[in-house]
């Protein structure tokens, strides 16, 4: 095996991610602190087209170069919102008709390997504090609860981590909608 050149692997410029198809996924990142946790979501996010990124209370906004070093310019291609409170950010993405599903661990919360997709609608997933998780209150308004199962001793994963691991898994469901 050789591994392919950058030249090779046929990536969409900027202007080209711009005009792409998105994908129907949005992002809520609600008082993530850490600007690595934040980039790396932007960097996500482009990988799978995600539509929008929220950036919500002490979740800092580009340009920052911090942010930067692990985001890699996707700050740059995927469009992105500040809105002071998660809860507004809840609230207009249910009137835009998104399924809002925070990304938690609650009674009654779906596991990421038993969630279905309806191809007919278009999802908000919400990320926590890296700390104290989604708010009760955001958690309180939203449609439902994923969960990814853990089988270790610990009971978290980082932001940044959680965001590969649930996009992926949206974005392939979402993908074969398209190709279906």
């Amino acid at each position: 095996m050789r591994k392919l050149k950058i030249t090779e692997m046929n990536r969409l410029t900027v202007e080209e991610f711009k005009e792409a198809e998105k994908l129907p996924l949005v992002v809520v990142l609600d008082e993530v602190r850490s600007l690595h946790n934040i980039g790396a979501v932007f960097r996500t996010s482009d990988a799978f087209l995600v539509n929008r990124i929220y950036l919500c209370g002490i979740t800092a906004t580009p340009p920052h170069p911090e942010m930067h070093k692990t985001a890699l310019g996707a700050e740059n291609t995927v469009d992105w919102t500040y809105v002071k409170h998660t809860q507004e950010a809840v609230d207009e993405l249910h009137k835009e008709g998104y399924t809002v599903l925070a990304i938690e661990q609650c009674e009654g919360s779906t596991l990421l390997n038993d969630l279905v997709l309806d191809k007919d609608k278009k999802y908000a997933i919400v990320m926590g504090n890296e700390v104290k998780g989604v708010q009760q209150e955001v958690v309180n308004s939203c449609d439902g609860c994923i969960e990814i199962p853990q089988y270790g001793t610990k009971h978290s994963l980082n932001v940044s981590v959680t965001a590969g691991i649930v996009l992926w898994e949206f974005a392939n469901k979402l993908m074969q909608f398209r190709l279906g």
